[in-house]
């Protein structure tokens, strides 16, 4: 998302005021202080970081990442960061450029030592192949920005964490690494068994509120057919629901996934005239109860779709 807040000059001098109040100070334990920007980024940071880290998302998991009010306390958390971690692909814009000009922490600033994009890497999809312009809606230059939702980018968000976390810590070097071949066998394992679960719904057609869960189909082969908005970031028009309704019904589509942030009603709209079920999904951990680490919030999703595809085939 492009927009930007209007409250972000007064923001950055107040946190200037709050900054020279309380001193550029560091966490009382000798832990590294990782700040990101989504809840993805610090779950897996955990698992990187282990009792070497203590990490914080600015963005909570029922929360639009790309809409995060960005509050003055943020500012002091930047600047206390030993590492800072985005998603990347301008998924942040709208608020984070804001809290990092405001930090005076240049370690964390792009280039720096404490700076770590977790889409270094990442195949995105959904690259415009044209100039990007506001009447395409809130286009992503530089492909889409949900790819948290693929297992398999999780070991690439986490190499870079890795890297960026000896960085700034070389000494433990060796035992982020051990930790990083421990989290990658685990993916490994449990995109094994996410696999297995999802096979049989190979195919399966569906419907997405926003443009969130390209990667999720294109790792267990599920059809997005069209998304509740007609364009990203631009709320349903009637025009669009009718021709939307009229494409599920031809395409026997039965599933509705939205997360928990967008708005109910049309949805359920949809569904009623399609005889779709709607599934809300959380896009980051800690979006649904018990989902606060990676692990538990993919599974939680991947159990959730099937769940879902399977009584839509009963129905």
């Amino acid at each position: 998302m492009n927009a930007f807040f209007p409250s972000c000059r007064r923001l950055a001098i107040g946190a200037a005021g709050l900054l020279t109040l309380f001193g550029s100070f560091s966490p009382a334990a000798a832990k590294l202080y990782v700040v990101t920007t989504t809840p993805d980024l610090a779950a897996i940071a955990r698992e990187i970081g282990g009792d070497k880290i203590e990490a914080e998302s600015l963005a909570l998991g029922t929360q639009d990442a790309h809409f995060v009010d960005p509050k003055p306390s943020f500012i002091v958390k930047l600047n206390r960061a030993d590492l800072y971690i985005k998603r990347g692909m301008e998924l942040e814009i709208g608020w984070a450029p804001v809290l990092e000009k405001g930090a005076r922490n240049a370690n964390v600033l792009y280039g720096g030592t404490g700076y770590v994009d977790a889409s270094a890497g990442i195949t995105p999809l959904e690259v415009p192949s044209g100039p990007v312009t506001r009447a395409l809606g809130d286009v992503h230059p530089y492909g889409n920005p949900h790819y948290q939702l693929d297992p398999d980018n999780a070991k690439i968000m986490a190499r870079n964490i890795t890297d960026g976390l000896k960085r700034v810590d070389p000494a433990d070097g060796a035992y982020f690494e051990q930790r990083l071949g421990d989290f990658d066998g685990r993916i490994d394992t449990k995109l094994a068994e996410w696999s297995k679960i999802m096979a049989p719904f190979r195919g399966a057609k569906v419907v997405t509120y926003h443009q969130s869960w390209e990667y999720f189909a294109a790792r267990f082969d599920l059809q997005i057919i069209g998304n509740m908005e007609p364009k990203p970031g631009v709320a349903p028009s009637p025009a669009h629901l009718a021709q939307l309704i009229t494409l599920m019904k031809a395409q026997n589509c039965k599933l509705i996934i939205k997360e928990p942030f967008y708005p109910e009603n049309l949805t359920h709209v949809v569904a009623e005239k399609t005889g779709a079920r709607v599934l809300v999904l959380p896009d980051a951990p800690g979006g649904a109860p018990a989902t606060d680490d990676y692990f538990s919030f993919m599974d939680h999703n991947v159990k959730q779709v099937a769940a879902a595809l399977a009584a839509t085939k009963d129905s």
